[in-house]
Parts: structure tokens; C-alpha cells; sequence
């Protein structure tokens, strides 16, 4: 069986199972759902209170922050559940090379995270500056940076979404890859607060969450990393957990 097969075979797999869709419909609704309704009490405060500035491109894309726990537990499933069920000494099975395997579901989940996050950005930013709009305080995406934010909230979906494929790829346990993929976004941020001041100051910006989101915010946040700076660091986590599972997935028992 030669890549591109493998490829079918992994497409064939994440399209056929039920939680796939659930999952994608889970984060359809909050990324389309948080935008109309955070920028509906924006337009509604603005017309109360003429000259209040906003940042109208990361109100319109506020529902990432929700749709990024669908996205990551949809990679922790995608293989997770198969070591769970048993399936995947099948899969070894059929393909040796399961180097091979790892790098066709991970292709093949970043690829579809990457086009539904892009579809989710644009749509609520157009859905929210629709709404923004009427209280003039819509942007465009000739507008600076806006474009690259927009962009970058699907590459930050695609990007959260294959730290929880490389995650579930290295424990291989359902549960205990969503509970640290859980602890590596969120509570890592919470944990250096428990770090002396200037610790805490240098090591927040690197936090993946708060390194990764930066690329749809239009406004900086002081100290913060640059937008392509700061989705690369978000980058390196999801690379070095895909990387320690290629190089553990061919020692241990499937």
C-alpha cells in the first residue's frame, strides 16, 4: 500500500465516524454563535455611547476560544480512539510503516482543520462586521492586519488542532491526552502565576495559548509576541509532541 492509499484509508476513516461531525458541528455553532452575539452587544453599547473604540476584528472571531476545545479534542479522538477500540493493530496490520500511518492522519486531520477554520474566520467576520456595521463600527479586510488576522484564525484552529493530534498520538489514551492536551493549553497559563513576577512575565507570552492567539488580534497586547512569532511558538508545542510520538510509535506494542 503506497501513501496516497493511506491517505484514502485515513480520509475514508475521519469522514465515516460520528464524533467527527459532532465536533465540527460543535465548533460551527460557537464560532457563529459567540460572534453574533458578542457583536450584537457591541453595535447595541456603541449606539449608546457614540466614539467608544473597539477592536471589531478579534470581537467578531471571540468564538475560536470556545471553537479550539471542539478542534483539539477532535484530534485527540482521531487517533486516541482508535488505540482505544483495538483498531489500530489493524491499521499496523495492513501498513508496517507506521511512521507512515502517523504522518497520513495527521496530514489528512490538519488538512480538513485547516479548511474548516478558515471557513469559520472568514464566516464570522463577515457575519460580524454585517452586525458592527450598522452602528458604523464595522472594519474591512483592507484594513491593516485584518486580513492576517482573519487568516490566522483558521491557522490557530489547525494549529491548537494538531497539538491534540500529537498529544493523543503519544499517549494514546482518550482520556488522559484530552486531560493533558486540557493542561498544556489552559492550565500552564494558570500555573505561572504561582511564578515570581519577573518569572511569571518572561514565561507568559510563551504559553501556547497566549503565544497562538495572538495571530487574530489586531491590538497587541504589551509584551506579547509578535503575530507570527507567537502562532510559531504555538507551532513548536504541536511539532514536538507529533515528533516524541513518530519517534515512540514504532517502539512500543500497538
Amino acid at each position: 500500500m503506497n501513501f496516497a492509499d493511506v491517505l484514502r484509508s485515513e480520509w475514508t476513516k475521519l469522514r465515516s465516524v460520528r464524533s467527527t461531525y459532532w465536533t465540527m458541528f460543535f465548533a460551527v455553532a460557537v464560532t457563529i454563535g459567540v460572534a453574533v452575539i458578542v457583536c450584537v452587544k457591541w453595535a447595541q453599547d456603541i449606539r449608546h455611547s457614540p466614539g467608544t473604540t473597539i477592536d471589531a476584528t478579534t470581537i467578531s472571531l471571540n468564538g475560536i476560544f470556545l471553537a479550539q476545545v471542539a478542534v483539539g479534542t477532535l484530534g485527540v479522538m482521531v487517533i486516541g480512539s482508535e488505540y482505544g477500540t483495538g483498531m489500530i493493530r489493524a491499521t499496523f496490520g495492513a501498513v508496517p510503516q507506521r511512521r507512515a500511518v502517523l504522518a497520513a492522519k495527521g496530514l489528512v486531520f490538519g488538512v480538513v482543520t485547516l479548511v474548516l477554520g478558515e471557513v469559520l474566520s472568514f464566516a464570522a467576520f463577515g457575519i460580524g462586521q454585517a452586525i458592527l456595521s450598522g452602528a458604523h463600527a464595522g472594519v474591512s479586510l483592507g484594513q491593516p492586519e485584518v486580513l492576517r488576522a482573519v487568516v490566522g484564525g483558521g491557522l490557530y484552529l489547525a494549529a491548537v488542532g494538531l497539538l491534540g493530534f500529537g498529544i493523543g498520538a503519544l499517549l494514546r489514551h482518550t482520556a488522559g491526552a484530552l486531560s493533558a492536551f486540557f493542561g498544556i493549553l489552559f492550565a500552564l497559563t494558570a500555573l505561572t502565576d504561582l511564578l515570581p513576577t519577573s518569572w511569571r512575565n518572561d514565561v507568559m507570552p510563551y504559553m501556547p495559548a497566549n503565544a497562538g492567539t495572538q495571530i487574530f488580534a489586531v491590538q497587541r497586547v504589551h509584551d506579547a509576541l509578535a503575530p507570527w512569532t507567537g502562532l510559531g511558538v504555538l507551532c513548536l508545542y504541536a511539532v514536538a509532541a507529533i515528533t516524541a510520538a513518530a519517534v515512540l510509535v514504532t517502539r512500543r506494542d500497538a
